[in-house]
């Protein structure tokens, strides 16, 4: 499995933690920035995450800003993403069961590292349960913006 992650200056201390997390866990990914705690906009992180995601290029998303929220509807708007903001891991694990979501959206101002990694750990390794379900993500899917 290949994971996009990117983050604002709001994330970016989470995503480092995430960043060695996911190397001593061997999960390939690639680090889209920021790369600094440095003042930066959110919605460029998120649009960069959800592309490379969109595209096929990578199997999940993970995006981090101070809240979440911000970077999870900059992703949303792109075609073929369903970014779901989950603050535990039961949220983490049924977004990938019922939705199944691509990129998961966390607030590093709001949870920390250990819950973080649990989170992500669930999203990565949760299956989507196909069944009832596909036909509401078909659903979701053929939503115009």
């Amino acid at each position: 499995m290949k994971i996009a992650i990117g983050c604002d200056h709001g994330g970016y201390l989470l995503k480092q933690d995430l960043l060695i997390w996911m190397e001593e866990n061997d999960i390939e990914y690639e680090d889209f920035g920021c790369f600094s705690a440095e003042s930066v906009d959110y919605p460029v992180y998120g649009e960069k995450v959800a592309r490379a995601v969109a595209s096929g290029a990578y199997d999940r998303g993970i995006v981090i800003c101070t809240t979440g929220i911000g970077i999870s509807i900059a992703a949303n708007k792109v075609k073929g993403i369903r970014c779901a903001h989950c603050a535990d891991p039961l949220s983490a694990e049924m977004t990938r069961r019922h939705n199944d979501a691509n990129v998961i959206a966390l607030g590093a101002g709001m949870i920390g590292p250990n819950l973080a990694r649990r989170m992500v750990e669930v999203f990565l390794n949760t299956e989507f349960e196909g069944g009832r379900h596909a036909r509401r993500v078909a659903q979701l899917d053929a939503i115009e913006p």
